[in-house]
């Protein structure tokens, strides 16, 4: 098995969490639950093999995915190919942070994944013909970060729009368990209106409704943190009104309930085993 993992330099560091290669993992399951997490990915196939994504309940396939695709910003869990035999380069946006790179708006990617010919045109074609003929991830790395840098052009250059949803996902993520949106929209100076469409245009849903996904994002971590969990001490640090609010929340973002995730969640986050 081959993994492996790279920050990029500045300018591209400021919004790519990291670029992710791995190649030969071999997991006892087929599939996974993936959770919405507020992120936004690339990922390049280095296979012929098609990969899908399955329905949530009956695990029929429902789209093909074939060699390089874009994902956006979900609000709802998607089934996906375990990884196993499988050959990925993925571009990993930190949170909120992907606008620079895209022609279109986030909110176009929201809860899709779609082929990125769509998007890149040709030039994602070319990167990944070129990927095949590479003999090492860093190799790769090198010319994926030259593909980031061209795409994105003068974008990585923030203008006062950027710069103010910027700081609205930082404030998101620091506190979305006690962050009033009235607040976050008065700190920013537009009005609610002007605020709730950038911020839909940068990161891809409301801010609400990001608040929310990080919000459950909260309780993950959580969970995953401690080996004995309370629900109702979760519930309360995390801003739901109750257990029953944030058992309702949680079966919304997962498909599970706490207790069924605990019995079936994986060491990585965010991926569930359901088959």
């Amino acid at each position: 098995m081959t993994l492996r993992v790279h920050i990029p330099d500045f300018p591209l560091c400021e919004y790519v969490g990291a670029l992710i290669y791995y190649d030969g993992i071999d997991p006892i399951h087929q599939m996974d639950r993936f959770l919405p997490d507020g992120n936004t990915e690339i990922i390049l196939n280095l296979t012929e093999t098609p990969q899908y994504i399955y329905d949530n309940h009956t695990f029929r396939e429902i789209q093909t995915c074939r060699y390089a695709w874009v994902s956006g910003v979900r609000t709802r869990p998607i089934t996906i190919p375990s990884g196993k035999g499988s050959r990925m380069l993925i571009v990993a946006f930190k949170r909120g942070k992907g606008y620079p790179f895209y022609s279109l708006p986030m909110s176009e990617l929201t809860d899709r994944v779609i082929e990125a010919g769509d998007v890149f045109g040709n030039h994602i074609w070319n990167l990944r013909e070129r990927l095949l003929t590479c003999t090492s991830p860093e190799e790769m790395f090198a010319l994926v970060e030259m593909f980031l840098l061209r795409q994105a052009g003068a974008r990585l250059s923030p203008d006062m729009s950027s710069r103010c949803v910027e700081h609205a996902v930082s404030s998101i993520l620091s506190q979305p368990n006690r962050l009033a949106f009235q607040q976050l929209s008065q700190q920013i100076g537009y009005s609610q209106k002007h605020f709730i469409d950038l911020f839909k245009q940068h990161v891809g849903i409301p801010p609400k409704q990001y608040m929310k996904i990080m919000r459950f994002q909260n309780a993950v971590s959580q969970i995953e943190q401690h080996s004995s969990v309370y629900w109702s001490e979760i519930a309360i640090r995390n801003g739901f009104y109750d257990q029953a609010h944030f058992i309702h929340e949680f079966r919304n973002f997962s498909g599970f309930t706490p207790g069924e995730y605990i019995k079936r969640k994986s060491d990585t986050l965010n991926y569930v085993p359901v088959q």
